[in-house]
């Protein structure tokens, strides 16, 4: 019986008195050697057809720079590893590790720190002009610098909080809805077991959104220090 909710996220879980439910962020790279040593399949295809749309996507918000074609596979890869765990993290008994701010927060902040040192070392001028909106009046632009300022500060706050509460949110849900089962009647199971059925793919289109949502941020915030 569970004693705490949120034990579900508890990384101090362990098996065999062994810690081994981080492992679970790299369970994603056994299904990727594949590709290489057997004949393309549907699901290869499919995949190579989605990273083709990001690598579009992505190149159009970086604009046509010189280093915008190979920072694409930076966000790429991004997108890949979080997709993974996020839908990994779906499955009975594996560990959901972007659930925990200690993951979110390692992919967001170097990202951000990068993006602010090679902004201010190369484009000074340029990121200056950020903090001011074209057209302020002289009044307000210290607050407007204040203002944006704070919220440059907080974007990879925001990045991995957004990715972490999402993905709490549903398991909580879930696992909210799962353990009322045992006091309810057989008809009333099976209407649960429907509305579970959809939360898990409401769930599955959440994996989907935020993976792309944490990309599409970085890129974007990349795009502004160019």
């Amino acid at each position: 019986m569970m004693t705490n909710l949120f034990s579900i996220f508890d990384p101090s879980t362990n098996l065999f008195n062994l810690p081994l439910n981080w492992l679970s962020t790299m369970i994603g790279l056994m299904f990727l050697p594949y590709s290489f040593w057997l004949i393309p399949n549907r699901f290869y295809m499919f995949w190579n057809f989605i990273l083709n749309k990001l690598y579009n996507e992505f190149k159009t918000l970086l604009g046509n720079n010189i280093n915008s074609s190979s920072s694409t596979f930076i966000f790429i890869s991004m997108f890949t590893f979080v997709l993974f765990n996020n839908f990994l993290g779906l499955f009975p008994y594996i560990f959901t590790s972007t659930s925990h701010l200690t993951l979110s927060l390692s992919l967001s902040l170097p990202l951000w720190l990068s993006f602010m040192f090679f902004g201010w070392i190369n484009n000074t001028q340029h990121m200056f002009s950020h903090m001011i909106p074209q057209g302020t009046p002289s009044i307000l632009m210290p607050f407007m610098v204040m203002i944006e300022t704070i919220s440059n500060i907080i974007r990879p706050g925001t990045l991995a909080v957004r990715l972490t509460a999402n993905m709490i949110a549903g398991h909580l849900l879930m696992t909210l809805l799962s353990s009322t089962g045992s006091n309810m009647p057989s008809y009333m199971v099976m209407m649960l077991i429907m509305i579970q059925i959809l939360l898990l793919v409401l769930e599955s289109a959440v994996a989907v959104i935020q993976s792309y949502v944490i990309a599409i941020l970085s890129t974007l915030y990349s795009s502004e220090v160019n």
